[in-house]
């Protein structure tokens, strides 16, 4: 075992491992003594506790590991798993800036959403299994983020696919629940797929799954350019699927089926975070191929604007926030393709505490509003619900990027990262992204908080104290955290530097000025569009019907794969089903059984029990062989 002898870096293994024996306990422990306590309601309250405990604990001893990195730089544990022949494998895990980053954010966001479940999904009959999941999750993201070498780290992404399967499908009772957790699973499974491949060849070019030896290893020429190209765009490919990268976006808005914690968990801090954060730990080797950086750049710009547009046009509240998410995922996996890992992890973070802060902020209008999701279906709840409305306020104008509000400083950042690259037209082209983004945030927050209420609504009211005070929580985050991205203090020379030390904070003031300039204009768009009524939001859609109807139609992907699945997917099965039947079935294993009984029947006549016959048998064999016999002499 190699580590360095200090407290945070020795208690990182244990902060997932907290949240996995917090699973067992409530899956196991709890169905014992379920049978000899027979008050089943009083039981299930026991499972937040051990779940809730286990992630408090998990992000108290993360601030451990912080302070371990801060005055150490972080480290690695490993110890023996296996030899196979000549090859070492090895369990461990790695801590450094980014990855302690990664564990602030998860055991926070992670560690509210479980509070404020505690009222949004009391009642339910699967209240304790809820927080299994819920723990299951987290210890494999948590793992995930802390793997020192790659084969452990797809042991954990794969059961981070196995946490959303159960989480998306939790109430599986709903068909449309079903049909999302599959859709989920099985879009995220190519990706998945992709990823081994490409560990394989990593592992066969270089003998290792350690990341740290990979890294050597390639930046030493030890792997040829065809197998380092490939295994790096598989790996991308993998990220592709869990982040909802275009074209393996259409899971995410269907996961919108699950509870809505379980929406912020997915969209802030775990799920899609684990495709970012692979490509940002996996970038040294990235940088060795320009081609595929330039794929992941585009691949991250297509999916910024395709998707943000999408979230322009939804009515349903939880979908134009999944439609935000695919969007500014894109625009982190395009600011890592012109290698700006500083700057996509810092927008991941304050994305993910903006993006959790309205998921909440929806789930308590829904608690209120008996299940409605309909933005055109609500209005006026500022009245009504006023903490819920300030603190989504507070979110939205975030991801808008209006200052001083973090998410103002992260995209500028991410900005600068492309102009820096030298890339103008994606730049210009990742401005009108911007400016989408600030309008359809405009739109969710102004239609369902400003204006009147429906008859319907006249009864809503404020979430519970449980529920409201994460929201308060998360929304003074969102104000305050951009300001990391400044160098504080002479110890603190700013978020760049302090994840990459060659990076330092930089100030593009014409730049800075132009991003403000199109969110204010979206957002004098949407107050004309969506409240004042000055601009009426159909005569726009007039303008270009049939590219509105597309957008409505979300570009007809979803389509197009199901057309793929029933005539081309389904056709195939049925052939292979066919030729199975007929062929396989009928044919060979049928077939030789027939054969075998046709054959008995012909050869039983032999069998008469007639000693003559086989006195006659016998001379005519002893015959044939003299006749036989003579033939060769001759």
């Amino acid at each position: 075992m190699d580590s360095s002898n200090t407290i945070g870096l020795h208690a990182a293994w244990i902060i997932p491992l907290l949240s996995a024996i917090a699973f067992l306990i409530i899956v196991f422990s709890m169905r014992i003594v379920g049978f000899f306590y027979s008050d089943r309601k009083k039981l299930a309250m026991l499972a937040p506790i051990f779940s809730i405990t286990a992630i408090l604990t998990g992000f108290i001893l993360f601030w451990l590991v912080l302070l371990d990195v801060l005055n150490f730089g972080g480290g690695s544990i490993s110890m023996n798993w296996l030899v196979v022949g000549l090859t070492e494998i090895r369990w461990g895990i790695f801590v450094d800036k980014i990855s302690v980053a990664m564990l602030g954010l998860v055991t926070f966001i992670s560690l509210l959403v479980q509070v404020y479940s505690i009222v949004y999904m009391k009642g339910d009959r699967h209240f304790e299994w809820y927080f299994a999941i819920h723990a299951l999750f987290v210890a494999a993201m948590l793992t995930l983020i802390l793997a020192d070498n790659l084969l452990f780290l797809y042991f954990a992404w794969e059961l981070v696919g196995l946490g959303s399967y159960l989480l998306i499908g939790f109430w599986w009772e709903k068909r449309s629940a079903a049909e999302a957790a599959k859709k989920a699973f099985i879009t995220t499974r190519i990706g998945d797929v992709c990823l081994l491949i490409g560990i394989i060849l990593l592992f066969k070019a270089t003998g290792t799954f350690n990341i740290s030896t990979i890294f050597h290893i390639a930046e030493s020429g030890g792997i040829s350019d065809s197998i380092l190209n490939s295994s790096i765009l598989l790996i991308f490919i993998g990220a592709m699927g869990k982040s909802a990268q275009f074209p393996f976006h259409v899971w995410l808005p269907d996961a919108m089926e699950g509870p809505t914690p379980v929406s912020a968990l997915i969209h802030a801090a775990t799920m899609v975070a684990a495709g970012v954060y692979l490509v940002a730990r996996m970038m040294p080797i990235f940088e060795l191929a320009p081609e595929i950086m330039l794929i992941v750049m585009i691949i991250g710009l297509i999916t910024f604007i395709f998707a943000g547009s999408m979230a322009l046009v939804m009515s349903d509240i939880k979908r134009v926030l999944a439609y935000s998410t695919i969007s500014h995922l894109g625009l982190m996996m395009l600011c890592l393709g012109v290698g700006g890992v500083a700057a996509a992890i810092f927008h991941l973070i304050v994305h993910g505490i903006a993006k959790a802060l309205l998921f909440l902020g929806a789930g308590s209008v829904m608690h209120s509003t008996a299940n409605e999701t309909n933005i055109w279906k609500m209005g006026g709840l500022r009245h009504r619900m006023p903490i819920t409305a300030i603190t989504f306020f507070i979110g939205a104008a975030s991801l808008a990027g209006l200052p001083p509000l973090a998410g103002f400083f992260s995209k500028d950042e991410l900005l600068l990262s492309v102009l820096h690259d030298g890339q103008y037209i994606v730049l210009a082209i990742t401005l009108l992204g911007v400016f989408l983004s600030a309008l359809y945030m405009a739109r969710i927050a102004i239609v369902p908080f400003l204006g009147s209420t429906p008859k319907h609504l006249a009864k809503s009211h404020e979430s519970s104290v449980i529920m409201w005070v994460p929201l308060v929580i998360l929304a003074i985050l969102s104000a305050g955290v951009g300001f990391l991205i400044l160098p504080l203090s002479s110890t603190y020379p700013g978020w760049a530097e302090f994840i990459d030390p060659a990076h330092h904070f930089e100030l593009k003031p014409w730049l800075m000025i132009l991003s403000i300039i199109l969110a204010l204009a979206a957002l004098i768009l949407g107050w004309s569009v969506y409240l004042r009524k000055s601009v009426s939001a159909k005569q726009i859609s007039q303008f270009a019907p049939y590219l509105y109807k597309t957008i409505l139609n979300k570009y007809y992907v979803d389509d197009f794969y199901q057309l793929v699945i029933d005539k081309c997917i389904l056709a195939f099965g049925g052939l292979v089903a066919l030729f199975d039947r007929v062929i396989i079935n009928d044919k060979a294993v049928d077939g030789s059984a027939i054969s075998v009984y046709m054959s008995a029947l012909k050869t039983r006549v032999l069998q008469t029990g007639y000693l003559f016959t086989y006195g006659a048998a016998m001379v005519l064999g002893a015959c044939g062989l003299a006749i036989l016999w003579w033939i060769l002499l001759d």
